[in-house]
């Protein structure tokens, strides 16, 4: 697998799990002169998520360059089986497709791997590993080696694995536990590429997400809930900022002999509203229950009148249709012939389907077969981002209204976006200042092996950008000062 011409003996992953262009490359920019360094000596740009652009299975599509289809996760929570009830949570058992590290450590090298979802429970790697926000607590083995994990609690001073309760917490003590978190990963982070070997970093800081969903109404002017004269009117680019002197600490200790990537792996955007999915199959007569709750509750199998039943759905950032179709689901009621011309008039309806008051917003209702390569495991029949993504779906029943405005799920001011970003720079990677169009989130892991000068696996789905970066002469002072005219007249400065 290892070919003469190896471009870069380290590649370092930055993953900041939600951060999003419009922030990133444009608002802040002239207040984050680390991200802004990494730009003007190196390439950036908007980087496609997948569909559903949602954390998991986002990051293990980033890490293996297979879509949600292939690795046949769909999201936290997937069907089991056809059964009504069973139901699996994403974790590392569920990748079976090689992940960068796996490349790596078979070509002898060694990694260190932090907090990319979902790494839990820890497989042993190559190198060193600490899982991602889906492990339940530190109080379980949360480290390869197990040994690690007292390290890295001491090191951290007690390390966060996530803001535990992060919606039903105070915004002030939520802000301040968002500061500690990415503090103590950094931190962590900083000491474990000082003490051991590796060839591969990749870490996902989880925080910008947690940031995003709890406090983008205080910065966002068009959020319907926008509150201009808050406390919390600057939260959002007080952490950016201190997060930039995280960046900036780790790409000093990275050392300049790495080639460094900054990405996310979906952007933001503010959250219009909810679609009660279900409550509106049971008006239009695709959903019975066999008593209508008085207030919302979440739908359960045992509510439902499955032989009356057609379909029904999953809440979430995106939504998800099922139908119950006969000999597949244990009562089904739609005949196997009678399915295609039925996810036809769902996907007519749902698309159709306005605000409050009857004004389109643009929804799209997605068959898994047209989005991806392969349907592994037990796909939604349909895939509905409402609203272009300014809604979410809810899935509970009760009360009878179709748009709602608060969440089922806690408090949420955002919703994700479809593209994220990428800013790369070191050996290999040249000066570009125009932003590079047209990158994928399934890139990031061929784009990795070509420049250790190794041959992309034959079943990735993404492509090397390496042919689309400037590998030139390497910049200088002079070029960092005219690159950031360029980026000045671009608008990014």
């Amino acid at each position: 697998m290892v070919t003469a011409g190896t471009r870069t003996e380290r590649v370092a992953i930055i993953g900041l799990d939600c951060a999003t262009p419009e922030l990133l490359f444009h608002e802040w920019l002239h207040e984050l002169p680390n991200i802004r360094a990494l730009m003007s000596r190196g390439v950036h740009g908007e980087l496609a998520s997948i569909v559903p652009p949602i954390t998991v299975p986002a990051w293990m599509s980033m890490m293996t360059s297979q879509d949600p289809g292939s690795l046949g996760i769909y999201g936290f929570r997937n069907r089991r089986d056809h059964s009504y009830g069973g139901l699996f949570f994403a974790s590392a058992a569920s990748v079976k497709h090689p992940t960068l590290w796996d490349v790596v450590g078979r070509a002898r090298r060694d990694s260190i791997v932090i907090g990319v979802p979902p790494t839990y429970p820890p497989n042993a790697i190559r190198g060193a590993l600490v899982s991602c926000f889906l492990t339940p607590d530190t109080n379980r083995p949360f480290t390869y080696p197990t040994s690690l994990g007292a390290e890295i609690h001491g090191v951290a001073d007690g390390y966060m694995l996530d803001v535990a309760g992060f919606r039903r917490l105070d915004r002030s003590r939520l802000l301040t536990q968002l500061h500690a978190m990415t503090e103590k990963r950094f931190r962590a982070a900083r000491h474990l590429v000082e003490t051991k070997p590796w060839d591969l970093f990749a870490m996902v800081e989880i925080g910008v997400d947690r940031l995003h969903h709890a406090f983008w109404r205080y910065w966002d002017k068009s959020h319907r809930l926008h509150e201009p004269d808050s406390p919390f009117a600057s939260a959002m680019r007080d952490y950016y900022v201190a997060l930039d002197g995280h960046v900036g600490g780790l790409i000093d200790a990275l050392g300049e002999d790495t080639t460094v990537f900054v990405v996310s792996d979906h952007g933001a955007k503010r959250m219009d509203g909810g679609i009660c999915i279900n409550e509106w199959l049971i008006a239009n007569g695709y959903l019975t229950l066999l008593e209508t709750p008085t207030e919302r509750t979440r739908l359960r199998p045992d509510m439902v009148d499955w032989p009356n039943t057609r379909a029904w759905g999953d809440g979430g950032y995106y939504g998800r249709v099922f139908i119950n179709v006969a000999g597949r689901e244990p009562e089904g009621s739609v005949a196997p012939e009678a399915a295609d011309a039925l996810l036809d008039e769902l996907i007519h309806g749902l698309e159709s389907l306005g605000d409050e008051r009857g004004r389109p917003i643009g929804t799209r209702v997605h068959r898994p077969r047209d989005l991806y390569a392969r349907v592994e495991g037990i796909a939604p029949d349909l895939i509905a981002l409402f609203g272009g993504l300014h809604w979410r779906s809810l899935g509970g029943v009760g009360g009878g209204e179709i748009h709602a405005f608060e969440n089922d799920t806690g408090p949420d001011d955002a919703n994700h976006a479809e593209n994220g970003v990428l800013i790369a720079a070191g050996p290999g990677i040249g000066a570009q200042p125009e932003p590079i169009v047209g990158m994928s989130l399934l890139d990031v892991a061929p784009t990795v092996l070509d420049l250790y000068g190794f041959e992309p696996l034959p079943e990735h789905q993404g492509s090397s950008l390496v042919g689309r970066f400037d590998t030139g002469e390497a910049f200088t002072a002079l070029d960092e000062e005219k690159i950031a005219e360029r980026l000045e007249e671009l608008g990014y400065l």
